[in-house]
């Protein structure tokens, strides 16, 4: 039985890194210390909370209207470990939190038939539609 989980474990480790292998980019950052012909690049994803409750994924805002959701903007990337991602919450440029979601910790609220998630205490996503949003902008072919 323990081979068999250390065979999945293996399994999915590296499905994740064949994954993130792809050569897809939004924004190009530099590293500090980098030559200028030698960057490294990550992919960031900027969203306002109005294109994201507009996709469904983003349900409410707590002491927001959906009027002032144009003046939050949502920063998505991924971090160094594979299948887990950064997501920085801004409102009016003043950065409000920061949080780091394993994708795993997704399919299992997924898998347990949890519809909405709880992210900086303030903010009800779906959990489906976040897990469409990341496989399409990170892990999508074109």
């Amino acid at each position: 039985m323990q081979k068999q989980v250390e065979f999945y474990n293996k399994y999915i480790e590296t499905f994740l890194a064949s994954m993130d292998s792809g050569e897809r980019r939004v924004y190009q950052l530099r590293l500090s210390g980098q030559h200028p012909g030698k960057a490294k690049t990550q992919k960031v994803l900027k969203y306002s909370a109005a294109q994201l409750h507009a996709k469904g994924v983003l349900q409410q805002m707590q002491g927001l209207t959906q009027s002032q959701f144009k003046s939050v903007q949502f920063e998505i990337s991924a971090t160094e470990s594979v299948g887990v991602f950064h997501v920085k919450g801004c409102l009016m440029g003043i950065p409000m939190d920061s949080v780091e979601i394993d994708i795993q910790d997704l399919l299992q609220l997924q898998y347990e038939g949890c519809a909405i998630m709880d992210m900086f205490g303030k903010a009800k996503v779906n959990v489906n539609l976040l897990l469409y949003l990341l496989n399409k902008k990170f892990y999508g072919k074109s």
